[in-house]
């Protein structure tokens, strides 16, 4: 028999990159760029210098800003230069013509001619066409033509070329470096990224104090035209559209006035968050406002306020939030009638009509269903068709809602509010990065195929350290369809190449989704010592020695990196690592501490000591962020405190975890711990019992033997059985020593049996006693039974059984431990279940007979249908399915499940000893299975649960 165990690393990055070896996908493209000549390139910068730049001066002025930054980025690419011409005519030389369909006569002059085809991409949204044409002018030999169907078509075309020639849209918000090259070439051919599928595609800059609200203010004086500049620049670079700007204690307008000016000129739409009705800050209520935040009792003043805000507006490019929640972003007050909401909305779109002087419908608006906006929707409150219903996650990454697909199409359609960072229950985070890309693709994949491709917009927090799920939100907004599942691996890996050298791209890709995977787990700021358990699975030190693996590998590549990239590798991967190892060593040290004093270990005051120093360690992180990284150039903004939460707002400052020091006597005395017990053994003839081994799983159990007190003391090992082996049979103990046991299987006997050896020291000795399970049938397959249970990753089925190529389908890295297999991601779908059913199959052994429990670890996903939970299918053998409701037959509130990052599905079976197959039966899309779990015995408790049995085929 074949037995295998957890995939290994090598094999899961292997499995992962096969899986993104999907060349349809847009981001496995090869780039038109190249660096070297070849037939009918366009020598974009040569030897013989740089192509000009032309446009016509009557473009938008936008596009002329940003043509400026193209002629920047091909300096910092190549050290050299072009020609920036504005003007109409163009007759020698090998040109760059930028221009906008109807607004460039250069551009309408080649349509003329018939020398570019612009049928594709006229009169589409935000489309460009990059074209290298011959004999384009009289005179002139050969051009590039960069054509966009609209002024941000144009746009998107220049930093298209600004990306592709090597120019980073994080050059400097993270201080990314341009690539370099001495020549540049672009390809012949069109060139383009097509329409987006998603209209509106932006970031909303929120809970900014104290991190970006200090930069900002060290930096800019103030959430000021000159901070905003590069917001729009980083967001159009990134080819989104839309911004919320920030808003606690900010007022985008009325803090400078430059700002929706420089935002129209750029081209970003700018709206206001779901809570601002009628681009009205906040803020502005508290600067100008008059009388109470309440439509019952204030009406007047509040609609001249509001239409203060449309009169603001004007022109200016804008999506418009309408409704109203309560002052400050809270709930409205109780009792609040339906019947006042839709008149609120009503009397808004009246201002909006009459300020602009056309019908309502005409100016894009938004309802944001988000908290309880979306019980009043739910209760039957509607609002005119042509305004979009922004449906909302519930902060925590998990969408409430989804449209019916059997309803008829709104006129203005459905969007996603989504977070990346959130301040709220159960707890605030917002420090740094938790967020997986697999879990973001796989519920904005969901709101795609519901049909929710209107606008799109995601919680960014400070913008920064969400550098990296930022960018693949808006990757993904622009063409859903371009990126499956199978690519996650494959844009990480291409994500990381154009930030940072290419040849360290691999391993970089495979740290972003690792340390981002670990910290997804459970947010930093709801983590304690009480989090990971130091008794069952090793699963606290487990963790920790996982993080620092991560880091020895994060750091050997900043000793390798040149020095140019440091700073953004430092941002980007380094730093992130190492603050997450940090603090889950912290947490896992406090732990231990408080463990070993209330056990009368030594060791307990080592770990009071070590537990200071990582704190202090975490200030000094902090410190180097602020003030040595780039020069100081981020200083504040890694100022949001993250550690001793004790309820969902931030501490004023970061706290220490509890530790405690004890009185240790001079005189040694011996004690022994087993793994698996938290009870420990000082007396003398004391029986201590390690966990059962079995020649599947082929452990490695430990025994501590540890001192009471200061003097240190001998021990030694005294056996009878030749099969047992520890990895020191004598030595000395300071504080503490851990010995490694482990079975010689050649030697041990068959059948379930009981070996021991004694540990001798300090004049006592203590029995340890070695359960063994070593079976003699062979005829065993699948996931084998251990120490009571059974644990199966989703991904590693023995079989997954489609129908029509539809049914479980897998997301790399989604969960907490393994990747995640989850229901019908392809299309909207809700079934009878049937022997047609498609499922998946997991084979395992079981020694035990009699009921045990099952537990499905599942993603959090909500009933976004709003039809009273999820549902899949289970069976065992041949059994008739039992059909499961995830949201009925948990457990799990809404809190454990979104802290714990997981919602278990718990039910029970019959089983007999031998082999056996579960079945999991998909029914409905959503439900993204993680792992399951069969107890056969005592429940062992872990944060992560028991890792995965050995598997035997």
């Amino acid at each position: 028999m074949k037995i295998t165990s957890n995939i290994t690393k090598v094999s899961f990055l292997f499995f992962l990159f096969f899986l993104g070896m999907n060349l349809n996908t847009v981001f496995a493209q090869e780039s038109y760029i190249a660096t070297s000549e070849e037939n009918e390139y366009f020598p974009l910068v040569s030897e013989a210098g740089s192509a000009a730049i032309h446009i016509d001066e009557n473009d938008f002025k936008g596009v002329h800003r940003v043509a400026e930054d193209l002629q920047k980025d091909i300096k910092r690419v190549t050290g050299n230069l072009p020609e920036l011409l504005r003007n109409s005519e163009v007759s020698s030389g090998t040109p760059v013509i930028v221009g906008t369909l109807g607004k460039s006569r250069l551009i309408d002059q080649l349509v003329q001619n018939k020398k570019i085809d612009v049928t594709k991409i006229q009169g589409k949204w935000e489309t460009f066409a990059i074209k290298v044409v011959k004999d384009p002018f009289e005179g002139v030999e050969q051009a590039l033509v960069i054509v966009g169907s609209d002024k941000r078509g144009t746009i998107f075309g220049m930093y298209d070329v600004s990306e592709e020639i090597g120019v980073s849209p994080w050059y400097y918000w993270a201080d990314v470096p341009a690539k370099q090259s001495d020549v540049l070439y672009v390809q012949p051919g069109t060139h383009s990224k097509g329409t987006p599928k998603v209209k509106y595609r932006g970031i909303f800059i929120n809970d900014e104090a104290p991190a970006l609200a200090g930069w900002v203010t060290e930096n800019f004086g103030g959430f000021t035209s000159g901070f905003y500049e590069h917001v729009f620049e980083l967001i159009l670079r990134m080819q989104g559209n839309y911004l919320w700007p920030a808003m606690w204690g900010r007022a985008f307008y009325d803090d400078d006035p430059k700002n929706p000016v420089l935002a129209d000129e750029y081209g970003v739409v700018i709206g206001t968050s779901h809570h601002e009705p009628l681009m009205r800050a906040h803020d502005e209520w508290r600067r100008f406002g008059e009388g109470g935040w309440n439509y019952n009792t204030n009406p007047e003043n509040l609609r001249e306020f509001w239409r203060g805000g449309i009169q603001r507006m004007g022109d200016y490019e804008s999506v418009v939030t309408v409704g109203m929640r309560g002052d400050g972003d809270e709930p409205m007050a109780e009792g609040t009638a339906i019947e006042l909401l839709e008149r609120i909305v009503e009397d808004q779109r009246q201002i909006i009509a009459e300020v602009t002087g056309k019908p309502a419908e005409e100016t894009p608006q938004v309802w944001a269903l988000y908290k309880e906006v979306q019980d009043y929707y739910d209760q039957g409150m509607r609002v005119p068709d042509d305004v979009t219903l922004l449906l909302a996650d519930d902060n925590w990454g998990n969408i409430r809602k989804l449209p019916n697909p059997k309803e008829e199409p709104r006129e203005g359609g459905y969007g996603i509010y989504y977070h990346f960072d959130y301040v709220g229950g159960p707890r605030n985070y917002k420090w740094i990065n938790t967020t997986q890309i697999s879990r973001v693709w796989e519920q904005m994949n969901l709101a795609y195929k519901f049909g929710a491709d209107e606008l799109w917009i995601v919680n960014v927090g400070d913008i920064k350290p969400m550098e990296f799920p930022t960018s693949f939100f808006l990757d993904y907004a622009w063409d859903p369809e371009k990126i499956g599942a199978g690519d996650l691996w494959k844009y990480t890996e291409n994500w990381a190449a154009r930030q940072l050298p290419e040849e360290y791209s691999e391993e970089i890709a495979d740290l972003l989704l690792t340390y981002s995977k670990y910290n997804s787990r459970r947010k930093p700021e709801l983590i304690s010592p009480e989090t990971y358990s130091l008794i069952n699975f090793n699963e606290a030190e487990r963790i920790v020695k996982e993080y620092r693996d991560l880091e020895k590998r994060a750091e050997a590549i900043y000793e390798q990196i040149s020095e140019e990239y440091k700073d953004a590798y430092y941002q980007l991967v380094l730093f992130p690592v190492k603050a997450s190892v940090n603090l889950n060593e912290l947490y896992v040290s406090a732990a231990k501490n408080n463990l070993y004093a209330e056990q009368g270990r030594a060791a307990a005051n080592k770990y009071a000591d070590k537990t200071e120093e990582l704190f202090q360690k975490d200030a000094e992180l902090t410190e180097q962020y602020h003030t040595e990284l780039a020069d100081g150039k981020w200083n504040h903004m890694m100022s949001q405190t993250h550690i001793g939460y004790t309820y969902w707002q931030q501490p004023d400052q970061n706290n220490m975890p509890e530790i405690g020091k004890i009185k240790v006597p001079e005189k040694a005395e011996m004690g022994v711990g087993a793994q698996g017990s938290k009870n420990v053994y000082t007396r003398s003839g004391a029986t201590t019992t390690l966990p059962t081994f079995d020649p599947f799983n082929d452990h490695e159990f430990y025994v501590e033997v540890f001192n009471t007190g200061r003097k240190s003391f001998d021990f030694k090992i005294q056996k009878k059985e030749d099969w047992i082996e520890v990895s020191e049979e004598k030595g000395t103990v300071e504080d503490q020593k851990r010995l490694l046991v482990s079975v010689n299987w050649e030697k041990a006997p068959k059948g379930q049996t009981r070996g021991s050896f004694r540990i001798n020291g300090t004049g006592k000795r203590i029995t340890v006693e070695v359960p063994v399970n070593n079976p003699e049938n062979e005829n065993i397959k699948g996931f084998v039974e251990n120490s009571g249970f059974i644990s199966m990753e989703a991904a590693n089925y023995s079989k997954n059984n489609k129908e029509n190529e539809s049914g479980w389908e897998l997301v790399p890295n989604l969960g907490r431990t393994g990747s995640a297999m989850t229901s019908f991601p392809n299309e909207p779908t809700q079934q009878e279940l049937s022997e047609n059913s498609p499922y998946l199959a997991y084979n395992f052994h079981s020694f035990s007979s009699g009921e045990a429990d099952v537990e499905f670890y599942l993603s959090p996903t909500l009933d976004f249908r709003n039809q009273g939970g999820l549902e899949f299918a289970f069976s065992i053998d041949n059994k008739e399915p039992e059909v499961i409701n995830m949201h009925e037959k948990t457990e799990d509130n809404w809190n454990t499940s979104v802290a714990n990052n997981v919602t278990k599905v718990r039910t029970t079976i019959s089983i007999e000893p031998g082999n056996h197959t579960l079945k999991i039966w998909a029914i409905e899309s959503g439900v993204a299975l993680q792992k399951i779990v069969i107890k056969t015995g005592e429940d062992k408790d872990s944060y992560l649960g028991p890792p995965e049995s050995a598997k035997v085929k």
